[in-house]
């Protein structure tokens, strides 16, 4: 562990105390922060950082539902699959990133992948193998947002590193469906506009998010103000050598890399939607 970038004095990776904590909030509502996990004195250099690598990522505005799929007529009328929004963030990809990067030097660390993997009860992870989505920058710039959606991943590890002047804010329904059951009615409750179950998280720059977002509904909501809110991804994977599919990894990126030639639905651990 590089104890210049994170703060090991208030988080000591290998602690059995703050797994067991980590262990206790994903449990209780599918999501834990760690609020100032990177040292207060590189939160600037993670912010500068952020900042340059913005102008690299791919914008493209898409129509999107909760799930993103293509429309299926075959569904009824009043799924939620039908419920169309607007999606505008953009990603900046792996290969665009520095390999000195922090966010870079995070996401390899063997240290942070063994709190990663006991955090979620797991024997190990692996940084994933993606050439893009294996590590990302996601740019929200004022205007847009990321809108209600499910992950297609089972547990997602995040790094806010530049926060919106307004708005941004992470919401979640924790646990809205389960391995077994999609659980339409709460679903559709929420993009009617009914958040009692909603979550709002005041994330900060440094901040480290752990989350379960296959299970658990969740946004941002729109930036406002005259700043862009950045959030890294650090991707992981339960085995190693994953990567994405052509076509969400086309969605996101706009190209593909010649790794991109795992079926639709390989890796999946249910029979979910995504």
């Amino acid at each position: 562990m590089d104890p210049t970038i994170v703060d090991t004095d208030r988080y000591p990776l290998d602690d059995p105390a703050l797994v067991d904590r980590v262990r206790a909030d994903l449990r209780e509502s599918g999501c834990c922060v760690l609020p100032g996990f990177v040292r207060a004195g590189q939160v600037e250099a993670l912010r500068e950082e952020g900042r340059a690598l913005a102008p690299r990522a791919h914008h493209e505005t898409e129509i999107v539902n909760v799930y993103n799929t293509a429309p299926d007529p075959a569904l009824p009328a009043e799924h939620p699959a039908h419920r169309l929004m607007q999606r505008g963030n953009a990603f900046v990809a792996r290969d665009r990133i520095p390999a000195d990067a922090l966010i870079q030097r995070l996401h390899r660390d063997r240290a942070v992948q063994r709190f990663v993997a006991a955090a979620f009860g797991l024997p190990e992870v692996f940084a994933l193998a993606d050439p893009l989505s294996g590590l990302v920058l996601n740019v929200v710039v004022p205007g847009r947002e990321h809108p209600w959606h499910f992950d297609t991943n089972e547990f997602t590890v995040s790094l806010l590193t530049q926060a919106a002047e307004a708005g941004g804010a992470f919401q979640y329904c924790p646990g809205i469906r389960s391995s077994q059951a999609e659980n339409l009615d709460a679903v559709s409750a929420v993009l009617d506009g009914d958040h009692t179950a909603v979550r709002t998280l005041d994330l900060r720059p440094g901040d480290l998010q752990l989350f379960a977002g296959r299970y658990s509904l969740h946004r941002v909501s729109p930036v406002e103000g005259g700043r862009d809110r950045h959030t890294a991804i650090l991707a992981y994977s339960r085995r190693p050598g994953v990567v994405g599919t052509a076509t969400r990894t086309r969605q996101l990126f706009g190209r593909v890399a010649a790794a991109h030639s795992v079926p639709t639905g390989a890796g999946r651990v249910d029979r979910l939607l995504i």
